[in-house]
């Protein structure tokens, strides 16, 4: 209401001291002693929830112990996940959809969010060779409605995919009642397209009753699918084509990467995901169609938010656009953040990422005391300890969360545990890469705790 942004301010100034000193009290990239220690000071700093009487300092006390036991993105060496660091202008944005707390339901809840959610859908579909888009809570909705929407528009489908393939995608096909899905091998971490003709070749059934999932950027090594050869053996055998692009497809922003996803408009769907390389707060997903006739199998009416005298008046049906039905507007971040940086912000994000990724590569491969698996395909770096046995890398993980000095991801890859460093903040600077490698170093040097 008119008197909303006076009350919030002096709030803000309370969060933003609270976010300060939480960090502070940190002080690394994750709070130390593990996860013991941290529910502890979670309980502490909660006590009661729900007193008889309420506590004016709950909103400074509560954002201090929630950053101070954060995994801070931010911090240069929290690199374990596709987990970004938000830009700022994307924290304010949200910040103002919440305050504001449109649900796109229905038109009358969202009037300039629903318009806005158009305008960004298509804005993104576009830059993929697509018609259309809706916005998810991420990849596992976006790889979800993929599957549901092959299925409505064909009838039942069998799911192809990699063994590279995220693991949302057999869930989905469980969870839509689909056949069990046929996996194709992937010896070199990206889908053989050799096994995938084989496989097409034996699945009996028409035209369309196959959906096939390739990856562009896988969630353990950041690999690319080769698209060209995929969709064209899609083609061959009449298959449909779904891209899981959640991790890749922002190289879209990129003049120097863009080449990379060569073969991604011949998908039927793509999954975009903003808050893994495209530093949105979560949720940023996003499902991209070819035929905007396919989101049709959406469609569902129910009168108090899509009454059929409403919609030939002309008033916005927004029920189709997700199997959600309260939504809030995470189009509101998106659009501000394209809106600011423009393609050119956004491909120097992503090229400063990708050329920290080969820095870390090149410092590891030159180091006697490490194995690099493989050059980074976007910003993944995965590398272990020379000689150490899978139990040591394990523990060397471990040991740097619990300490709170660092924060690796690990990834199987060729037999063999890898730790794994998803670098996705663009202020990294060369020093940081050297000592996350020293610290790692020290840590395997001391051995078993």
């Amino acid at each position: 209401g008119p008197q909303g942004p006076r009350h919030l301010r002096p709030l803000l100034d309370t969060v933003l001291d609270a976010l300060h000193t939480g960090t502070h009290a940190r002080g690394g990239p994750l709070p130390t002693g593990g996860p013991d220690t941290v529910t502890a000071a979670v309980h502490d700093a909660a006590g009661d929830l729900l007193p008889d009487r309420g506590d004016p300092d709950a909103l400074r006390t509560l954002v201090h112990a929630f950053a101070a036991g954060a995994a801070d993105p931010a911090h240069p060496l929290c690199a374990a996940h596709l987990h970004c660091p938000p830009l700022a202008v994307a924290a304010a944005a949200d910040l103002a959809a919440s305050a504001l707390n449109p649900s796109l339901d229905s038109w009358d809840q969202a009037p300039a969010a629903s318009a806005l959610e158009t305008l960004l859908t298509r804005t993104l579909a576009r830059e993929t060779g697509h018609t259309d888009g809706l916005v998810t809570t991420g990849g596992t909705e976006a790889n979800q409605l993929a599957l549901l929407l092959a299925r409505e528009t064909h009838g039942t489908v069998r799911l192809v995919h990699g063994a590279n393939a995220h693991h949302s995608l057999p869930r989905a096909a469980w969870l839509l009642g689909l056949p069990d899905p046929v996996v194709v091998p992937a010896p070199a971490g990206t889908l053989d397209p050799v096994a995938l003709d084989d496989a097409l070749t034996r699945l009996p059934g028409p035209r369309g009753s196959v959906l096939v999932a390739a990856t562009a950027g896988t969630t353990d090594t950041g690999l690319i699918d080769p698209l060209p050869d995929i969709a064209a053996r899609c083609t061959a055998h009449g298959a449909r084509l779904h891209i899981d692009a959640a991790y890749g497809g922002a190289l879209l922003f990129s003049d120097h990467h863009r080449a990379k996803l060569t073969g991604l408009d011949a998908a039927h769907t793509i999954t975009l995901d903003l808050h893994k390389l495209g530093w949105q707060p979560v949720p940023a997903g996003l499902l991209t169609v070819r035929d905007a006739h396919d989101l049709a199998a959406l469609h569902h009416r129910t009168d108090y938010l899509n009454a059929d005298d409403d919609t030939e008046a002309g008033l916005p049906d927004l029920l189709g656009r997700s199997l959600r039905t309260t939504r809030r507007p995470d189009v509101l971040k998106l659009a501000v953040t394209l809106k600011t940086l423009g393609r050119t912000g956004l491909g120097a994000l992503v090229d400063q990422v990708c050329a920290h990724a080969r820095e870390f590569a090149d410092l590891v491969h030159d180091d006697p005391r490490f194995h690099l698996h493989d050059r980074p395909a976007i910003s993944t770096v995965l590398f272990r300890p020379a000689h150490a046995p899978d139990p040591a890398v394990a523990a060397v993980r471990r040991h740097l969360l619990t300490t709170g000095r660092a924060v690796l991801g690990r990834a199987r890859a060729d037999g063999r545990l890898w730790l794994k460093a998803t670098l996705l903040n663009p202020a990294t600077r060369p020093d940081d890469l050297r000592a996350l490698l020293t610290l790692v170093h020290r840590t395997h040097a001391e051995g078993p705790r």
